[in-house]
């Protein structure tokens, strides 16, 4: 991953991603779609067409990443960063969170291409995962379902 950063501090953000960022201090939606939950893992895809973002979103857990296809990326991070990144398919970044640790952003997709990422969560990380609402597990749900080959 190539990445540049600007540090420019919240308060240069437009209104929009300001408020949306204090809305979603406690987003634990990590992933445009869960694919699978587990006891141990929490497994998201996140898939998105040129200039899709997904919104902020809080990771406390453990875990790692896999871009599956290459691409570029804005986010805007906690400490009013913004980070430029690209990303090659195959590329794998792993995360470790300690006791009350936390990271805080967005990812918008500012390539010419689709942008796809595999992301897996350990649930036995030193802080407790945080909620996702019925609406993540139902789909992971009906996924685990399927008949193979589906």
């Amino acid at each position: 991953m190539n990445a540049d950063v600007m540090k420019n501090g919240r308060a240069t953000w437009p209104d929009v991603i300001r408020e949306e960022f204090d809305a979603n201090q406690l987003n634990g939606r990590v992933g445009t779609r869960l694919l699978s939950e587990t006891n141990r893992v929490r497994v998201w895809e996140i898939r998105l067409a040129p200039g899709e973002r997904i919104g902020f979103h809080r990771h406390v857990l453990n875990y790692f990443w896999t871009a599956v296809t290459p691409g570029r990326a804005q986010s805007h991070a906690e400490d009013g960063s913004i980070v430029e990144a690209v990303y090659s398919a195959g590329e794998t970044r792993h995360f470790v969170y300690g006791k009350g640790e936390y990271k805080i952003h967005d990812l918008k997709n500012v390539g010419d291409a689709d942008l796809w990422f595999t992301t897996v969560e350990f649930l036995d990380s030193t802080n407790a995962p945080l909620e996702l609402g019925h609406e993540a597990r139902d789909m992971a749900s009906s996924q685990r379902s399927l008949p193979p080959n589906t």
